[in-house]
């Protein structure tokens, strides 16, 4: 059986990035994601993503930006590096960031801190593999632009 969201599926015409979301190197899980030593790994203040430079090309995106990564499941913020040792289509990030919930709608999360968990199925293991479903999902990213009066 194939898989519910990969590149070849209908849903990637809408979500055209595979985002895989990996264990962190500097924390285990979300534990002490609140320490200097992973703030200080953080990109513009969030998780950090890391995407193809030809992806970010096609989006206005620039290293170190502060982008938004969306699906039909929820929004979250993250910063961004740029880095030509990804495929184009696919991005990573870490898991652990503390969920840090903002406004909007309420039927969609919306994670300022860079939480993958707010874009991903909440399916379980594969047969196949054993591994988590949940670590995979398209995605598209946008550079984030705030809004103000004036």
């Amino acid at each position: 059986r194939e898989p519910q969201e990969w590149l070849g599926a209908p849903l990637s015409a809408q979500f055209p990035l595979h985002m895989i979301s990996i264990q962190p190197s500097d924390r285990l899980h979300s534990q002490m994601d609140a320490t200097a030593t992973v703030q200080g790994n953080k990109t513009a203040g969030h998780e950090t993503l890391y995407m193809h430079p030809q992806d970010a090309a096609t989006r206005d995106i620039q290293d170190g930006d502060e982008i938004e990564v969306s699906n039909a499941r929820g929004r979250m913020l993250a910063g961004v590096r740029l880095t030509d040792g990804l495929t184009p289509g696919v991005v990573i990030i870490a898991t652990g960031a503390w969920f840090d919930p903002g406004f909007g709608r309420a039927w969609q999360p919306w994670d300022r801190a860079g939480n993958p968990n707010v874009l991903t199925l909440d399916i379980g293991t594969s047969s196949l593999t054993q591994g988590p479903n949940a670590m995979s999902c398209l995605v598209e990213i946008k550079k984030h632009r705030i809004c103000t009066n004036g």
